[in-house]
């Protein structure tokens, strides 16, 4: 995260862990290895049924959810939460105590992980753009899912991948990222392009381009909420909402873009990079974006290469297999940002909260909150923070073994489904020990 901030990545570290660092990571690999095992002797046929599955909430539920006056108090609200952090961010002083670097940062960026799987998928009503397409389209008198052109079904979630690398290229690389003028720059060209593309395409550019509600909405598939084919709200088994995750073209390309940033800002906070970086010829910024490409296409290659692999062993079609596995990075890519931004949501996300109170840095106290002191008891718990790390690191891709393993068995024959899913058991553990490597490295 920004470099300006307290270096929350060392308040846990290797040394801090119960048991030996190495063993740790063996047996974070072990255990991903014989969960496999486990899987493959009783789990032979496939048991979730996606968004054709859950049990109903009560119908006045559903019915209070969908309410109009319900849903309009909800967009209302988020409009109004994000107008009054536009106030920080157009009229608000150039320092770290401007309240708008936190608030997207930390409070949108991360704090999008834990609303989604409190609430499931709430960002789609919440979204300010989306809200801001639907007032002009009821003033123009026309459904907002109108547009000028269809949108190319061959489009898929491709420009979502690219606005999560550039959303990450600004989080980690940019230079000045902490300063007014550049993210004031990124977050008006991110204003156009995406009220332009809705313009063009309709408010469905929303799903497949913007990329915080693309985010959003694949961390809500790990929410036990969701919706039935039929409308109805429910609730579901754990990762049975995930299996719902239907394969589109730049599917994968998300995912590894989340994965592969994630991956890269551990790897840029390591001493070996710093330190070499720095003895080079070039700018940060050119090695950084490097370094961050190489990491989102290591993923994107390796996972490809697996599912690809798979569908070969199991002598099942290739081509789509890696959308169909898709949904199996996304726990991966939930456990990653859990070990690496949980302390940092929680005390810098209480500073922004402080900040908040005054927008402008002149002295107000809008909320109340400006007096209040930051609370680092958390920082007096580094074991219990490296423990939560790994467990994060290691249950995320358990996860995605179980997601992985009975989509498997629903698609390969069932004489090759263990051997057609060896492929992909070796690329999560090598993320699972790359992942702990890159996560405590010093």
């Amino acid at each position: 995260m920004l470099a300006l901030m307290l270096p929350l990545h060392g308040i846990g570290g290797r040394q801090d862990l119960p048991i030996p660092f190495w063993l740790a990571v063996g047996g974070a690999g072990v255990a991903i290895a014989l969960s496999f095992v486990v899987l493959g002797l009783a789990w032979r046929n496939p048991k979730y049924r996606g968004d054709a599955s859950g049990k109903p909430l009560p119908a006045a539920i559903t019915r209070f959810v969908d309410s109009a006056g319900f849903r309009w108090f909800v967009r209302l609200a988020g409009l109004a939460i994000f107008g009054y952090a536009m106030v920080a961010l157009i009229f608000g002083v150039d320092r770290l105590t401007n309240p708008i670097f936190g608030f997207v940062y930390i409070l949108v960026w991360v704090g999008l992980v834990p609303i989604s799987l409190l609430l499931g998928p709430v960002w789609r009503t919440l979204n300010p753009l989306r809200t801001l397409h639907l007032l002009l389209s009821k003033a123009l008198r026309q459904p907002p899912s109108r547009g000028l052109l269809k949108l190319p079904p061959w489009l898929g979630l491709w420009p979502a991948a690219f606005g999560i690398f550039a959303f990450t290229w600004l989080e980690l690389v940019a230079p000045d990222r902490a300063t007014l003028p550049v993210l004031q720059a990124w977050l008006a060209l991110y204003f156009v392009l995406t009220m332009f593309g809705a313009i063009l395409f309709g408010d469905r550019w929303f799903s497949t381009a913007d990329p915080f509600e693309v985010y959003a909405t694949l961390m809500a598939r790990l929410s036990p909420w969701g919706r039935r084919t039929d409308g109805v709200l429910v609730v579901r088994r754990p990762l049975e909402n995930l299996d719902g995750l239907k394969a589109q073209p730049g599917l994968v390309g998300v995912v590894a873009a989340l994965l592969g940033s994630t991956a890269y800002d551990g790897f840029s906070n390591s001493s070996a990079w710093i330190g070499w970086a720095q003895n080079t010829d070039y700018s940060m910024t050119t090695l950084g974006t490097l370094a961050l490409l190489a990491f989102i296409l290591f993923v994107l290659v390796t996972y490809s290469s697996a599912t690809l692999l798979a569908g070969r062993l199991s002598h099942s079609s290739r081509t789509a297999l890696p959308g169909l596995f898709a949904h199996s990075v996304v726990p991966i890519a939930f456990g990653y940002v859990v070990a690496h931004y949980l302390t940092l949501l929680i005390l810098e996300g209480q500073r922004t909260l402080i900040y908040l109170s005054d927008p402008l840095s002149n002295g107000a106290n809008v909320f109340g909150t400006g007096l209040l002191g930051l609370n680092t008891d958390i920082t007096n718990h580094s074991t219990a923070i490296a423990v939560i790390q790994v467990l994060a690191v290691v249950c995320g891709h358990l996860m995605g073994v179980i997601s992985a393993h009975d989509r498997a068995v629903a698609l390969f024959p069932r004489h090759k489904a263990l051997a057609g899913q060896l492929p992909l058991l070796i690329v999560m553990v090598g993320y699972t020990v790359g992942g702990l490597l890159l996560l405590f490295s010093t």
